[in-house]
């Protein structure tokens, strides 16, 4: 699989609380967001590595320039106004094949992303669209609910909760035909990830989950915060 980092938003609700380094370059356990994702990808087996980053974060750039992960890697500079913008224009960069997505302020312990990475590609071989990461830890001022069925395939995502808890977390494999289907939607005028998920989940194809007990996204100061603590904790460690 090819590694696909999504770093084009603007964190204009970090900035409105004082935090006015790129999120790309906010440090969790002394790394940079951008750096240890990269890294992560890369020890996960990723063949390539394409990073979109938003074109005014100039000094992300200059962190990047001359890195190497082991993987290629593709740096592209981005202007859109949304994450599913930014997907489909990361995925016109990455090389064919599968992809393994993931929001730039996604943490997990490792042995949770080696799970997900696995079981991504081996749903991905046995035929499924498309793969999300999914944690009944709620924490996100707007989640997109998953119900699941007994076999893992999602049956259904919506805005409103779900029982028992079930959530996206910012990671998602996707196969060929999903790599199309996210020009294919947004050229329809979808304008969100969550948009595409569901419109891609209700043309019927098999969508597959993984479960992991707990998945941090970075938005606000508290997040930086808690992201810190959790680095430092033994479960960060598992």
């Amino acid at each position: 699989m090819h590694g696909l980092i999504l770093a084009g938003g603007e964190g204009s609700r970090l900035a409105a609380e004082g935090i006015e380094v790129p999120k790309p370059l906010l440090e969790v356990g002394g790394e940079p967001l951008i750096l240890r994702l990269l890294a992560t990808l890369a020890r996960l087996g990723c063949d390539t590595l394409t990073c979109m980053v938003r074109a005014d974060f100039g000094q992300v750039f200059q962190v990047l320039a001359g890195r190497s992960f082991g993987p290629p890697l593709r740096v592209r500079a981005c202007r859109t106004p949304s994450s599913l913008h930014t997907l489909v224009e990361g995925l016109a960069a990455a090389p064919p094949g599968p992809v393994f997505c993931s929001m730039v302020d996604t943490l997990m312990p490792d042995a949770d992303w080696q799970t997900v990475y696995a079981a991504s590609g081996g749903a991905l071989a046995q035929g499924a669209d498309l793969v999300l990461a999914v944690t009944p830890f709620v924490d996100d001022e707007s989640p997109l609910y998953v119900r699941l069925g007994q076999d893992g395939a999602v049956q259904a995502l919506a805005d409103e909760p779900v029982e028992p808890p079930c959530v996206t977390g910012g990671v998602y494999g996707l196969s060929e035909a999903a790599r199309r289907g996210a020009g294919d939607a947004r050229a329809g005028g979808l304008e969100r990830m969550r948009g595409f998920l569901k419109w891609r989940l209700a043309q019927g194809v098999l969508v597959r989950a993984v479960m992991v007990p707990r998945i941090l996204d970075i938005d606000h100061a508290a997040d930086l915060r808690l992201a810190n603590a959790w680095v430092a904790s033994p479960e960060a460690g598992r």
